[in-house]
């Protein structure tokens, strides 16, 4: 059995979201670009994969306990594959709050920029606030998120793939710099959009960006088979996880692509020192400083209760909870996630709390280096996932633990690269380069020919 991918998130303060409490925290790291650097540094002295960043479009009431999104980590990435030169960028994009256009432009730039180490993170925007920020009076339901999700991707694939290769010329002799009939318009009019294309530019290095989804519902996991390079998921019991890789492929298949076309990537929340012990102790700093009350009230909610329904040490059994997984939830992937622990056994809201360092619904995993390694490698030879993205749970201590104290350890069993030998990003996840979408037929002239070259003046 080959090794697993390894990303690494740069979430500041961390997973634990009120790290920044700690007398050792900077309380406005998340806006420090030499912080992010210093991470970034580390990870590819790693051989890291890839850093990823998660992202959303507003700002949450969260903000009176914990930092919000924090910078714009397109830009913020876009910056640190300048400092670096093998390290892959996962960058977390709404496909209800974005333009399909826009974002396949930035996303194809980065690729060039970055010599093929660029990937986007799509995700459907649980988050109703966001609607406000952009002119619309109701949030969309989950349904048409993903339906709209589907689209965009559809069109989004289709913008990357509008330049045939061979299409730019740059012969100097004849001053021919691009055969129009090469590059295509996608004339796309769909239910949500009506794009014609192309891109200005021919595709970067990857021929796409690499393309990651976050989701567990239907309409992710159809999604995921039909255009993810890569899931991001969640799980917090190994059955769980290998139920859901195994359905992943089997979406991939039924979609027309191979099993091994689309890698799962867990999340896992990680807190390791030189030694248990020290991580325990550790482990208890970083409860003491969780706001439980707010905390729990969310648990109940996203597990589709009243908020007040439980409080910190009322055991929730599964009978508690209402009859269709995620009704009501946030993210169908974290009660999923919490729900399988509660079928375990009933448990209380605080003990859930605890285990998801907060209620985000990822596995905390906490330990010495050689416990943490053990159980990556558990997880993986059972068949619950091709690779981790690791989510320190204080980022100022467990980002640099994991890279300096872990990893080593995953090099000397082979069960992670020891240097980097793949060019691109996608070829070091073990993806194929996609097949080309065929493009529409043109009317005569070609697109390029229509659109001319005139600025944007009127």
């Amino acid at each position: 059995m080959t090794g697993f991918h390894l990303n690494l998130s740069l979430l500041t303060p961390g997973h634990f979201r009120h790290a920044w409490r700690l007398p050792h925290a900077d309380p406005l790291a998340h806006l420090d670009v030499d912080h992010f650097t210093r991470l970034a540094e580390a990870a590819e002295d790693a051989r890291i994969d890839a850093v990823f960043l998660g992202d959303g479009p507003a700002l949450g009431a969260g903000v009176e306990h914990a930092p919000g999104p924090g910078l714009d980590p397109l830009i913020l990435l876009a910056h640190l594959s300048g400092a670096t030169e093998h390290l892959g960028f996962v960058i977390t994009s709404s496909s209800t709050y974005n333009s399909p256009y826009n974002l396949a432009r930035r996303f194809n730039a980065l690729d060039h920029v970055s010599k093929g180490r660029a990937a986007v993170n799509i995700v459907t925007t649980g988050t109703p606030a966001a609607a406000a920020n952009f002119g619309l009076d109701d949030h969309p339901d989950r349904d048409t998120r993903y339906r709209r999700a589907h689209e965009f991707l559809d069109v989004v694939t289709r913008l990357w793939d509008a330049w045939e290769p061979g299409a730019l010329v740059g012969d100097r002799t004849s001053g021919r710099y691009a055969d129009p009939g090469r590059i295509h318009a996608i004339d796309h009019r769909g239910e949500f959009f009506s794009v014609r294309g192309p891109l200005p530019v021919p595709a970067g290095p990857q021929g796409r960006p690499v393309i990651v989804q976050a989701g567990g519902s239907e309409g992710g996991l159809k999604l995921a088979g039909d255009f993810a390079d890569v899931v991001f998921t969640v799980a917090q019991t190994q059955a769980k996880a290998v139920a859901f890789r195994d359905e992943v492929r089997r979406r991939a298949t039924a979609a027309g692509r191979r099993p091994d076309d689309v890698k799962v990537s867990l999340g896992v929340v990680v807190l390791v020192s030189e030694t248990a012990a020290e991580a325990r102790r550790r482990a208890e700093e970083l409860y003491a400083t969780l706001p439980l009350d707010s905390l729990v009230a969310a648990l109940n909610t996203g597990l589709g209760l009243p908020a007040d329904a439980f409080g910190p040490d009322d055991p929730i059994a599964l009978d508690d909870l209402p009859g269709h997984s995620g009704e009501g939830a946030f993210s169908v992937g974290f009660a999923e996630s919490t729900r399988a622990l509660i079928a375990e056994r009933p448990r209380s809201p605080r003990e859930l709390v605890r285990r998801s360092a907060g209620g985000s619904g990822h596995r905390l995993l906490i330990g010495s280096a050689s416990q943490v390694a053990d159980d990556l490698e558990r997880w993986f030879r059972a068949g619950a996932a091709d690779g981790f993205t690791i989510m320190p749970a204080d980022t100022a201590v467990d980002f640099e633990n994991f890279t300096r104290l872990v990893v080593p350890l995953l090099q000397e069993r082979g069960l992670f690269q020891s240097d980097y030998t793949a060019r691109t990003l996608r070829e070091r996840f073990g993806l194929r380069r996609p097949a080309r979408v065929p493009p529409a037929a043109d009317p005569p002239g070609g697109s390029a020919d229509r659109a001319g070259f005139r600025g944007d003046a009127d």
